[in-house]
């Protein structure tokens, strides 16, 4: 078994001497970050303990799976050439069993529509577009700034507030283009910008998000392949607070000390949609805290953030630090009127902003992937399909008008087409979903679109479903008091 760099020794012995041949079976069996083996276009790559991948810990969700359409998605042209070293065989493409023709004439099919568009220019950024979304970010932290300066009417202070946090809710969309590395295609470029409008603008540490949101990417909705793995979507690991599946609750009771569950988490999964948006209103708070957190190594979200800190360290340490304490000493300044204000109000007045600022990014997030389908890591559908099926795009509807949620949703109003091709700027979404719609219809893949209303109904409706059957569960096993 190589480990990692090892596996590149193996691999210049492998470029002049004929390469081993391995079915999936063999490939499938290296699936733990210890002993990780992936297949690219046929071709078999042991990355074991490679934790100085660029992009983290990431890279361990497809351990022991083909890697060939993520790998695309997330990086540039011409980044195969670093996996060279650590080739290791060529994969038996008749071993793998669980495709048919259909399935890979599909797969070669989505490969070329991403080509096309790739060729189209779909992939390119216009400069003079995010220098107009900078500009007018800018202009909105004036704005609320200007509103808690001047004014002494409390009516204005709270409606500065309320703009303050949709200016945060805006800069993590600024961030999340940046981060994507869509409006510049070098890297380091990308990740600045990224920390000015995350860390320093919005509280968010760059790293803790770069963690959670390229897991995400990876493996949407797909539940860890065990209660101690960590190989499934950290954007659904809303325990004991939020159950979107029963998997996903079974696999929490796992975890627990006697294998039960509490009155509070029965009570709460009971009744987590009622508890849906007030939690929303408090999500800002949790993700100040794992950004603070991580940022000054007081801790990690998740196992995979711990491993990647402890092994690799903040990719831009002085920077973090340096912004994300920048950005509570402004926001302190402005929560308190420059010094105006009394504690119990200037308290009332942050709350203000962090409460509105979570709940408008969590709705987004929520629309995007909750109550849409959720998997076991190990029977995942190939990379176009898991995208989809998990996904839901948002449109006008209920007196909503269209050119709203575009703005509102920064670009993830297109959710589908963004999880599927996430190097794409948002200013292309609209005219690339006439592309993944019509492949859609024409490969008899069914995607899923709502508005604002519908889908908060269908989340909610999921909810509902999965806490009461959670509760059926909980009564069979018996109860803990």
């Amino acid at each position: 078994m190589g480990k990692g760099g090892d596996a590149g020794v193996k691999a210049n012995s492998a470029a002049t001497a004929k390469l081993e041949k391995y079915t999936w079976s063999e490939v499938k069996k290296h699936a733990q970050p210890a002993d990780a083996w992936m297949v690219y276009n046929n071709k078999v790559y042991d990355v074991s303990n490679w934790h100085e991948h660029p992009g983290g810990a990431v890279i361990f969700t497809h351990a022991g799976d083909d890697m060939t359409d993520i790998f695309a998605a997330f990086h540039a042209a011409g980044s195969h050439n670093m996996m060279k070293k650590f080739l290791i065989g060529d994969l038996i493409v008749e071993s793998v069993e669980h495709k048919d023709q259909k399935q890979r004439d599909f797969e070669k099919a989505y490969r070329e529509l991403r080509s096309k568009l790739v060729m189209m220019g779909m992939f390119k950024s216009n400069i003079g577009f995010y220098i107009y979304k900078q500009v007018s970010q800018i202009s909105m932290w004036a704005a609320a700034m200007a509103m808690m300066w001047y004014s002494e009417n409390p009516l204005v202070h709270f409606a500065s507030a309320m703009l303050m946090g949709l200016f945060f809710q805006q800069c993590g969309w600024l961030a999340h283009d940046f981060l994507h590395h869509q409006v510049f295609k070098n890297r380091r470029y990308g990740d600045y910008a990224g920390l000015f409008w995350g860390n320093l603008m919005q509280g968010f540490s760059v790293q803790w998000w770069k963690n959670k949101h390229n897991g995400h990417h990876a493996v949407p909705n797909l539940h860890n392949s065990s209660a101690l793995a960590t190989d499934g979507d950290p954007d659904i690991d809303t325990m004991p607070l939020l159950a979107w599946s029963v998997t996903q609750a079974q696999q929490y009771r796992e975890l627990q000390a006697d294998g039960k569950d509490s009155a509070f988490v029965k009570f709460m999964i009971k009744n987590q949609h009622i508890f849906y948006f007030p939690i929303l209103l408090l999500a800002r708070l949790s993700w100040l805290n794992e950004s603070f957190k991580t940022s000054f190594g007081l801790g990690a979200a998740s196992e995979n953030a711990a491993i990647e800190l402890k092994l690799k360290g903040l990719q831009y340490p002085i920077t973090e630090k340096s912004f994300i304490t920048m950005h509570h000493i402004w926001m302190f300044a402005y929560a308190c009127g420059f010094g105006r204000f009394s504690f119990l109000y200037s308290a009332a007045l942050y709350l203000t902003v962090t409460a509105s600022s979570g709940f408008y990014l969590a709705i987004v997030f929520g629309l995007g992937h909750n109550g849409m389908a959720t998997y076991d890591a190990d029977k995942r559908p190939d990379f176009w399909k898991l995208q989809v099926t998990t996904t839901r795009n948002i449109t006008g509807g209920h007196g909503i008008p269209q050119f709203f949620v575009d703005w509102f949703c920064g670009g993830l109003q297109y959710q589908v087409d963004h999880h599927l091709l996430p190097g794409i700027p948002r200013h292309n979404l609209r005219k690339t979903h006439e592309f993944v719609e019509s492949f859609c219809k024409e490969w008899n893949v069914q995607y899923h679109e709502a508005d604002m209303y519908d889908g908060t109904i269908e989340v909610l409706e999921c909810l509902k479903t999965v806490g009461s059957e959670f509760v059926i569960d909980f009564v069979k096993d018996g109860p803990t008091m």
